[in-house]
């Protein structure tokens, strides 16, 4: 494969409603869309998923858009590659930057099933035709309100429910739930918002039968995840606390938990993915996909990435509509029953909305062999 053109897309893209976790309150996925263009004429998509501001990792979408237009791009035109997997030697010398290095992997997955004329989902060696399908609910503002948001998700067909918590948004309102759905899977969502000094305020959670808790604690701090696990019932989910392999081999033999979300780009991408899932799996580690509150580019490498033997729990890739009113690819993703059906046609099996793209778009980069250029949108676009 030799990446001939390039082109960076910078969207703010509405969400139906806001979406508040312990960090605030978005009401716009903002993400950085990349299209990688070979020789032959065949295109990759991949999505950046860092937000705009870095309350969950270190990056943050402007950094990120700067770091690929610079350097990474750049690094990658007019080379001879055969596999995405090399990509990670390439990059060696850029520390971390995970989600910006993610986007560059996933457009080559999907270029490199393309030209193997194979499904994303095949090619990373996928064996699922469909996976379950989970939804994120955002802190409510009081228990009855949570309630009725977990009722229209069970009735749309999910089959896991994930709810958002924070110290004085936690035990009444995943109460109040479970008292209402004694059977459903139901876990908690803390986004690092409590403390070691909180355990019993965690432990109360213990009666309530979750599925898991996820990132309790600082990203961080796997020392004290692993005290607390000791101490707890429920198991504990890392999120924030893995983004590499090393870090879920530390997981492991500390004892900090037992699920793993994988996010592909907060790891850096499928290939990275692919080896936690498999380290996760030889050592009875289960693992679930999480998502970034992506687009359907985002959602539909996600999706193939769930096919993996590992990925055992439902996982949180809902369906276009539960978040955006239009979303950047065709056809959009839609939930059948709780399960989401696998692509079989070449690469991601989405086209992308160009009518979308352009309508959200605030920035946008072209590369050629020799040739960089930059437009602005006008932000008032976004208004419209």
């Amino acid at each position: 494969m030799r990446i001939t053109t390039a082109h960076l897309y910078k969207i703010n893209l509405p969400l139906q409603t806001p979406f508040i976790t312990s960090f605030g309150q978005m009401i716009t996925k903002d993400f950085t869309l990349l299209v990688l263009n070979d020789e032959d004429g065949y295109s990759g998509y991949g999505e950046c998923s860092a937000f705009s501001f870095p309350f969950y990792t270190e990056e943050f979408r402007d950094s990120a858009y700067l770091l690929l237009k610079n350097t990474l791009i750049p690094m990658i035109l007019n080379q001879e590659l055969t596999s995405p997997a090399e990509l990670k030697d390439l990059f060696t010398s850029i520390r971390r930057n995970n989600m910006a290095k993610a986007a560059i992997d996933t457009a080559m997955w999907d270029l490199y099933a393309k030209r193997n004329h194979q499904s994303l989902a095949k090619s990373i060696g996928g064996n699922k035709k469909e996976i379950l399908a989970g939804i994120s609910i955002g802190i409510q503002p009081s228990p009855e309100l949570l309630v009725t948001k977990v009722r229209q998700a069970v009735k749309a067909g999910y089959q896991r429910v994930k709810v958002k918590i924070k110290p004085g948004a936690d035990y009444q309102y995943l109460k109040s739930v479970r008292n209402e759905f004694p059977h459903l899977m139901l876990m908690a969502d803390a986004n690092s918002a409590y403390r070691l000094r909180d355990i019993d305020r965690l432990k109360r959670l213990d009666e309530l039968n979750l599925l898991m808790i996820e990132q309790p604690l600082e990203a961080d701090d796997l020392l004290h995840h692993a005290q607390l696990q000791q101490q707890l019932a429920t198991p504990l989910c890392l999120d924030e606390s893995i983004n590499s392999l090393a870090d879920a081999q530390a997981m492991e033999q500390l004892g900090s938990g037992r699920i793993i979300n994988i996010k592909i780009s907060k790891v850096g991408g499928l290939t990275i993915a692919k080896k936690i899932q498999s380290f996760a799996q030889a050592h009875q580690i289960a693992c679930w996909c999480g998502g970034m509150l992506g687009s359907g580019v985002a959602r539909a490498v996600d999706i193939a990435a769930a096919t993996l033997p590992g990925y055992t729990l439902p996982n949180d890739i809902s369906a276009s509509q539960r978040y955006f009113a239009h979303d950047i690819i065709n056809p959009e993703i839609k939930l059948n029953d709780g399960k989401i059906n696998v692509p079989t046609i070449p690469g991601i099996g989405y086209e992308l909305n160009w009518s979308t793209i352009h309508r959200y778009s605030i920035e946008e980069t072209s590369f050629g062999s020799t040739i960089l250029s930059t437009d602005r949108f006008n932000i008032s676009a976004l208004f419209v």
